[in-house]
């Protein structure tokens, strides 16, 4: 079969294409030029981001390795279009974007699978940590990966279920050490690269300064107020995309009474930072907008699912209901720093079932 891998540069993604060339696939790589990135920021990524210059770089040198073909597509309007600029504008309305789930959408499970299709491959290849079943009724799942600290479902929740049959990801059945030692094995030149951690297009984690950059200066927040929940101003802030939902340091005020203070709210309109106590984080449930179901339809309402409200959190038992164009989701057990902007993942087990953008928290 011809196979299309989407090669970023880093071993993941160069092992998922050595996989497939071992196994006698004919492989074609693709790689997205998505920004041009700066030498200040390269230098402060260390090689622990990606789709940059130097990462395309390696990619071609996989490829090389390889013996197959490997070529570059500018998508580097689309990117700005689909992720950038709509990061900008999540963090002046107050909220914390995940911009990864953004380019999966819209470049990799979109874009990527309509050029592999017209080169004629049979599948598009990436290295994600996560798995499709298929169910032998010409459906399919998307489950989580083998290696539950690496897997990456929940960046793929709004992959079509179309899609499915033809998107294939060979890591997910792997620990992470085997695909490194796969790489080594196979003498690939980015087998001890370091992971991406940070979001490509802020490799010194400064998302400050890539939102002022992207809005100009017209657009950037004002400084404002930071107040406590009873609405008595503790000080003021530098604007509003400073902040985040559960934030505890650099917020540059203290309590009246010595208690830490956190971030509960960042109103973006009137550029209020609202903070307090941990325990003022935790929240009944949520209100999500811009839901997709994988299988075209939520769970039934009376049935516990596991609901991932970031990459990171551990997943939390929870019920749900579609009312209108909103989900509702209401945890067994309350949780901590629900954040409007992110994304809320449902699993049955394994599987992903889909998911939708948090509006809101909900109770307390």
């Amino acid at each position: 079969m011809r196979v299309v891998v989407a090669m970023s540069g880093g071993v993941d993604s160069s092992v998922a294409a050595a996989l497939m060339h071992e196994a006698g696939h004919e492989v074609v790589g693709l790689s997205m030029r998505l920004r041009d990135a700066t030498p200040d920021e390269q230098r402060a990524a260390g090689g622990g981001s990606c789709c940059s210059p130097d990462d395309l770089r390696d990619a071609r040198a996989v490829c090389d390795r390889l013996g197959v073909a490997h070529y570059v597509v500018d998508y580097r309007d689309a990117f700005r279009k689909a992720v950038i600029e709509p990061f900008a504008r999540a963090y002046l309305e107050g909220r914390t974007p995940n911009p990864c789930v953004l380019c999966n959408d819209h470049l990799k499970f979109a874009a990527l699978l309509t050029r592999a299709r017209a080169l004629g491959a049979d599948a598009l290849v990436t290295g994600h940590y996560a798995r499709v079943h298929d169910r032998g009724d010409g459906t399919f799942e998307l489950r989580k990966a083998r290696d539950g600290r690496k897997d990456q479902s929940y960046f793929l929740f709004g992959i079509e279920q179309k899609a499915l049959a033809r998107i294939w990801f060979p890591l997910g059945e792997m620990e992470k050490d085997d695909v490194r030692e796969h790489a080594r094995r196979l003498g690939l030149p980015v087998w001890d690269k370091h992971d991406s951690e940070d979001i490509c297009f802020v490799p010194d984690g400064d998302y400050a300064r890539v939102v002022e950059a992207v809005v100009g200066p017209e657009a950037v927040p004002k400084p404002g107020p930071i107040v406590d929940v009873a609405g008595q101003v503790l000080g003021t802030h530098d604007g509003v995309h400073h902040f985040t939902v559960g934030q505890r340091k650099g917020l540059g005020v203290s309590s009246p009474a010595g208690e830490r203070l956190y971030v509960l709210d960042v109103d973006g309109p009137r550029g209020t930072v609202t903070v307090g106590r941990v325990d003022r984080l935790l929240a009944a449930g949520l209100v999500a907008n811009r839901t997709h179901w994988i299988d075209g339809a939520p769970p039934p309402a009376d049935e516990v699912v596991e609901a991932r409200i970031r990459y990171r959190h551990q997943g939390a038992p929870a019920r749900v209901r579609v009312e209108g164009d909103q989900l509702r989701v209401d945890f067994v057990e309350p949780q901590r720093a629900v954040t409007p902007g992110q994304a809320v993942v449902l699993y049955r087990g394994e599987q992903v079932l889909g998911g939708g953008w948090i509006e809101a928290p909900t109770g307390g």
